[in-house]
Order: C-alpha cells, then structure tokens, then sequence
C-alpha cells in the first residue's frame, strides 16, 4: 500500500496525528522520541518530556501550526537534565538582567519571582505586547521549568473607536479572513466570534486586538474549522 492509499484508509484524526507527528520530527528544536500525539475531533494532546520549558513551547507552537488543528491540550512534563539546573537565585538574576535589555520591556515596572525552577512574573504595564515580551525574554533561560505571567494590563489611554480600528486592522491582514471574524467592543473590553481556517490565525485576530489603544480585556471566542 503506497502512501496515498494509506492516507484514505485513516480516520481525519489519524491524518492530523501522523502531519502533528511530522511537524514535531521536523523541527531541529525539538527531540519528538519523547512527545506522544493524540488526536480526537481535531483537538490534539501533546504527552510525554522534553529537557526545557523552550522545547515544550516550541513542540506546542509547531503542533499550532500544522493544517486541521483546533486545538492543543498541553500535557508535556519539563525534566531537566543535570548539565541544566540552575539555582533559583542564579535563574532570577539572569531573568533579571535579561529584562533590562529588552527594548520592548518596562523592566522597572516587572517584578521576578522564581521557586523549583519555576518563573512568576508580576507588576503592570499598559500594553500586552509588552506582557507578552518580558515573558517571551525569559523563555529561554537554562533551568526554567515553567512560567507563570502574572502581569496585569492596565492602559494609559482611553480606548475610542476600538471596533473600527481593529477591524480595519483584520483588512490589511494578508493571512486573516476579515469577512469570518465578527468583533464587538464595549468600552476596554473586545469579544471575538467568528470562524477561522487554523488556530495560527485565531492567534493573530487576537494580536491585532491587543494593539488597539486602551483594550485591557480580549474574549477570544473564534472556533477553528479548516
């Protein structure tokens, strides 16, 4: 049996397990030997150990991106090896310094806090993309086994005209389908519904939310169907 007659023998599951699977082996990031995929209705469920918090985002970014997923449940355990653990002072002052380089990071309004290897962020800012950088910053780090972003958003401007901005936003989006995603705005808060073809554009609808003025709150209720 050649390859595409096993390809119409299995279920849509079993196809999306097999394409997960390839992506994972694909990746020069991640060591898929130790990742187990299963799939049910399109909903994919990432098992097993990977040697840093990095590698597990990186195998959980990759499964997002394959054609046909709707979802990810994230179940990989962080185990690192010898040669990688770090004491929590020694992780803390790295994340620390780190943050201070990072031009998109008020690092003086972000406060590290790290116990077991774990990794808590807190303070405040007034974008999210400046949330999202202080932890991306920090992702990579030797020793961390998991972080908890426990920044809060708070804007310093008053969002005005959120609905038409963001959905102006969706036009000039080469990768979205505007025509599909429906956004209602009530004073700092956004609600998305709608349908999409991948979970890589669900991602990118609520991205270009976050960069409308004054949006604290984002209700991400877009589904996936390829």
């Amino acid at each position: 049996m050649n390859e595409d007659d096993l390809m119409q023998v299995l279920t849509e599951d079993e196809v999306l397990q097999r394409s997960v699977l390839e992506e994972l082996e694909w990746d020069p990031r991640i060591n898929a030997a130790n990742i187990g995929v299963t799939v049910r209705h399109g909903v994919v469920t990432l098992t097993g150990h990977v040697d840093s918090h990095a590698e597990k985002i990186a195998a959980e970014r990759a499964a997002l991106g394959v054609k046909g997923v709707r979802a990810i449940a994230q179940d990989i355990e962080v185990r690192l090896p010898n040669e990688k653990k770090r004491s929590d002072t020694d992780i803390a002052e790295r994340a620390v310094k780190i943050l201070e380089w990072d031009q998109f990071v008020p690092h003086e309004r972000i406060a590290v806090e790290v116990a077991n290897g774990w990794l808590t962020l807190s303070g405040e800012v007034g974008w999210q993309y400046e949330k999202t950088a202080a932890e991306a910053a920090v992702r990579a780090l030797s020793g961390v086994r998991g972080i908890s972003n426990d920044i809060t958003v708070k804007p310093q401007v008053v969002a005005t005209d959120a609905r038409h901005n963001i959905e102006q936003a969706f036009k000039r989006n080469a990768e979205l389908e505007a025509s599909h995603v429906t956004v209602t705005a009530a004073g700092d808060t956004v609600t998305l519904s709608g349908t999409v073809r991948t979970c890589h554009e669900r991602e990118m609808a609520e991205g270009a939310v976050w960069s409308a003025p004054g949006i604290k709150h984002v209700r991400n209720q877009i589904t996936v169907q390829p």
